[in-house]
């Protein structure tokens, strides 16, 4: 044990933990709830599950995520939401996006509720510092900003990607790209140099670097734009996939993940040259399916946006060398819903009475992948119904599973254990489990039906990102606006 361990063990724990410490491998990973450690959640957005090597993947280039995952216990039926900002909220707060009024990506409905508890508001009632690097996705309005909703350090990007802008509140600063971004940090622009996913890793190692110094447990919430469209990366990461036959778009594709895989391995060596790896949990994840019709996808029916596996089913690495057993595989129904009071647990931190989660702690899992694991729902919709007529889509482009099947659409049910493609409907064959799951499903909507609060929601005039940035550099309609009556003027002189 180093010395930071035996610091922050004896300060939270006391004698106890430093007994603790002594005891075997196994014991010691029998006692994951209030171990405190680091947390590195590294997300990344529209990568689905076969975008990697080790996934089958026979064009890709992942050998620091291949190799991290041969270092983790892997949840291989783990789920999300269908698209971005739905999965972050669920991700944020252990309950269904419904529940936090999240039901799009844009206008004004990715908006995570002002009453929903945030993870990073528990870890830091637990004396953890909290940072976020790179896309937020939940509200671009100050009061929606992840600094009022948990984090200590915000380094990120507005709207749902670089660049990316809409009516209302969601989008990001005027003329953004992905090399050279100007970056929201802590309230205040910054026009930095470089590609997008190198800055945001680079920045999350900056701020880890001085935040370990003080000895303090951290959350670092990595969460990337890329491989989003546009699909744009650096040449050197793109050329050896348009070598290799490739068409430009698929090879773009491909760089932007290869790119990512790069900096996963800084930041696993950069906490092994802190002496920090045994102390941090590093998790790897994807928001949702790809976009990318036509490639490989691990022999999944459907995408992103889509009620089938391929639009939720994604890749989840734990990875926590000396506590966690390595190349462990845990084939239970996991979802994103699972991660807050996962993370709870393990940082011994008080979940508020009132808060009360869909998801349940993965802990059970992490120490035991045989570990009992009652069967459950979990509901998919995609939302993106017509504004203030939810009610109209509750039966469109959603699912229902369990551990051996999904209802989808409320009309084709697949036995996800023995058709994991999903070819075949099974929904004549079995009418008792069609009955309970739409039964289950129709109750759930009925709970998740008022606590939609954005479907009538309006947004301001001016998108607020830009708005921030016009006020710090100047710019903007106001400039154009002032400017315009006197061309009018002069064209009525003429």
């Amino acid at each position: 044990m180093n010395r930071r361990t035996f610091l922050r063990n004896a300060v939270y724990a006391g004698g106890a933990a430093w007994a603790l410490a002594k005891l075997p491998m196994d014991c010691k990973a029998a006692s994951l709830a209030g171990k405190r450690p680091n947390i590195v959640l590294i997300i990344t957005d529209d990568q689905g599950y076969g975008e990697l090597a080790c996934h089958g993947n026979p064009y890709i280039k992942t050998p620091n995520l291949d190799a991290m995952n041969s270092e983790s216990v892997r949840f291989t039926d783990f789920h999300v939401s269908p698209t971005c900002a739905p999965t972050r909220a669920s991700l944020m707060t252990g309950r269904h996006e419904f529940k936090n009024g999240v039901t799009h990506t844009i206008n004004e409905r990715e908006r995570m509720s002002l009453k929903s508890t945030t993870v990073a508001q528990v870890l830091k009632s637990a004396g953890y510092t909290t940072g976020i690097f790179g896309k937020w996705h939940l509200g671009d309005e100050d009061a929606y900003q992840p600094n009022n909703r948990g984090f200590d350090e915000v380094f990120i990007h507005g709207g749902g990607g670089i660049g990316q802008s809409y009516p209302g509140s969601c989008g990001d600063a005027p003329g953004n790209k992905y090399f050279d971004p100007a970056i929201l940090h802590n309230g205040v622009f910054e026009k930095t140099k470089g590609y997008c996913t190198d800055i945001f890793f680079g920045r999350a190692i900056a701020w880890m670097d001085e935040i370990r110094k003080g000895r303090k447990p951290f959350f670092a919430y990595i969460t990337t734009n890329a491989p989003h469209s546009p699909l744009v990366c650096p040449d050197s990461y793109k050329k050896p996939y348009l070598d290799a036959g490739l068409k430009e778009n698929t090879a773009a594709y491909y760089g932007m993940i290869t790119n990512i895989d790069d900096n996963v391995k800084v930041v696993l060596d950069k906490l092994k040259a802190w002496k920090l790896a045994e102390d941090t949990l590093v998790i790897f994840m994807t928001d949702n399916g790809h976009t990318k019709n036509g490639i490989y996808n691990a022999g999944m029916r459907g995408a992103k946006g889509g009620p089938y596996q391929g639009g939720t089913r994604v890749p989840a690495f734990f990875r926590w060398p000396g506590t966690l057993k390595p190349g462990v595989d845990v084939d239970k129904l996991t979802a994103h819903i699972d991660m807050f009071a996962t993370f709870a647990e393990l940082a011994g931190a008080k979940i508020p009475t009132d808060v009360k989660l869909d998801g349940r702690s993965l802990v059970p899992l992490l120490k035991d992948a045989n570990a009992d694991w009652p069967d459950r729902y979990v509901f998919v919709h995609q939302g993106r119904g017509a504004r203030g007529k939810a009610t109209e889509s509750k039966y469109r482009n959603c699912a229902v599973r369990n551990s051996r099947f999904r209802l989808v659409n409320n009309k084709e049910l697949y036995d996800i254990r023995n058709d994991p493609g999903e070819t075949t409907n099974v929904i004549e064959k079995h009418p008792e489990v069609v009955a309970k799951m739409r039964r289950a499903y129709d109750a759930w909507w009925e709970e998740v039906l008022p606590l939609m609060v954005n479907e009538d929601a309006v947004g301001p005039k001016v998108n607020p990102f830009k708005e921030r940035y016009w006020k710090q550099f100047g710019g903007g309609p106001a400039e154009k606006t002032s400017a315009q009556p006197k061309r009018s003027r002069a064209k009525k002189k003429r």
